[in-house]
């Protein structure tokens, strides 16, 4: 039996990477994949909590575009991602016997468990998948931020970082370079000098400072959360040095 390198892993998880082909809206297709994605790692041994975006809904820089205030926007975002792990919650029962459990920032009681955080290592420790909604609860702040937070929360050893259409973090954008070369592990630092846009660069300095390994992956790239988890050098790892 293989032994994972990690024995707990958040999983951030845009909301894009869930409209598949779409811009919008949850894919059946997508959902499906990054469910079965998720329960392959979990069937590794490795406990796992989700920390779902809201991107495929709206997104609070679109504001401006709306004429309502990003407070308002953020809100509205937030509101997304809670969405977004509802069908994932959907998706994952329909698959397997294992507890599933949605938290929030914000209160929701009728569909959802508040976040605290001791709980939710309860949960992960009794084996369920726990999947964790609306950000921070508060305006301004992307899910970037708050998916390193919550991995310092629960004490993980890695957050995975599921990006839609790129397999790691390169030295130029490989989709208008075709010679753009990847990176398969960088310091934070390293990362920050080169102005690495993957993640805020808040989300950045908080790894850093806290040593928190992050690794950038595709999500479309079947097996690739579950190889890292044991052990192999898919995508971008990124460290503190």
């Amino acid at each position: 039996m293989t032994v994972p390198r990690y024995r707990r892993v958040v999983v951030k998880l845009s909301g894009e990477a869930l409209a598949g082909g779409s811009t919008t809206g949850v894919d059946p297709d997508a959902l499906a994949m990054v469910s079965n994605e998720l329960l392959a790692v979990r069937e590794l041994g490795v406990q796992v909590a989700v920390v779902v975006g809201g991107g495929n809904y709206f997104r609070g820089r679109m504001a401006e575009g709306w004429g309502i205030s990003r407070a308002e926007a953020d809100n509205i975002g937030m509101l997304g991602t809670v969405m977004n792990a509802l069908m994932m919650r959907g998706a994952l029962t329909a698959r397997t016997d294992r507890d599933v459990r949605v938290m929030t920032a914000m209160p929701m009681q009728s569909v959802a468990e508040p976040f605290i955080r001791l709980r939710a290592v309860r949960h992960l420790e009794h084996g369920s998948i726990v999947l964790l909604a609306g950000g921070i609860g508060q305006p301004y702040v992307t899910t970037d931020y708050p998916a390193v937070q919550r991995a310092l929360e629960l004490d993980a050893d890695a957050l995975l970082v599921a990006k839609r259409g790129v397999d790691g973090v390169y030295d130029s954008d490989p989709k208008t370079n075709p010679e753009a070369v990847r990176y398969s592990e960088l310091t934070y630092a390293q990362a920050l000098a080169a102005g690495v846009r993957v993640m805020d660069t808040s989300a950045f300095v908080l790894a850093n400072e806290q040593s928190l390994t992050m690794h950038v992956f595709d999500v479309a790239a079947v097996g690739a959360m579950r190889g890292i988890c044991a052990g192999t050098d898919l995508g971008t790892r990124i460290y503190a040095a």
